[in-house]
């Protein structure tokens, strides 16, 4: 028996455009760890995760018509999936306290704690930031954004993304700190 030819991406996606249930399939099949890998960051746990992801995929395929070709599919989707974490986040954030911009401690310009750290050890201690922190520092480290998007995302102004990403650093610095034992040496001198 032959098995089927490998089909590009291209010919993929056409494909889904034309609404065949079966390449979807296959498309959700090829994209999944991608889409998982996005949501995990935004949501830690496995079931809120998937959800996105699934929203994600039904979002894309619902919108897909409009999709360009000549640009890359993986751009497209990724923000697909990091637009339907935040929606799925803002609920919880609108109800968080935002501090005033007055009442934000000073951050001082220490040396950068977390450059010599492997991916691993970077989302543990992610893992360990309140769920804003962590949402504003994936948002603008690792996806991106400006902290005016960010602040048009999640509902606020830009200077509390400023904030919110100055504490997350602070804090995975101490927690970096903390795990090396640098911070317990250097309180006692």
């Amino acid at each position: 028996m032959l098995k089927n030819p490998a089909i590009s991406e291209r010919e993929l996606i056409q494909k889904c455009k034309n609404g065949d249930l079966k390449y979807q399939e296959k498309l959700y099949k090829h994209f999944y760890g991608y889409a998982m890998g996005i949501s995990f960051r935004y949501l830690p746990d496995k079931n809120d995760a998937l959800e996105v992801v699934n929203d994600a995929f039904i979002k894309a395929f619902n919108s897909i018509v409009k999709f360009d070709q000549e640009s890359s599919f993986k751009p497209w989707f990724r923000k697909i999936i990091v637009n339907t974490a935040i929606d799925r986040k803002r609920k919880d954030l609108k109800f968080l306290y935002h501090a005033e911009l007055e009442l934000a401690n000073n951050i001082s310009d220490c040396p950068k704690a977390i450059e010599n750290l492997d991916a691993e050890d970077i989302l543990k201690l992610l893992d360990g930031l309140p769920n804003i922190l962590r949402v504003v520092f994936n948002l603008y480290e690792i996806d991106g954004y400006s902290h005016e998007e960010i602040g048009q995302m999640l509902g606020f102004p830009a200077s509390s993304s400023r904030v919110y990403l100055s504490r997350a650093k602070e804090k995975l610095r101490k927690a970096w700190q903390k795990e090396e034992g640098f911070y317990e040496r250097t309180n006692r001198l």
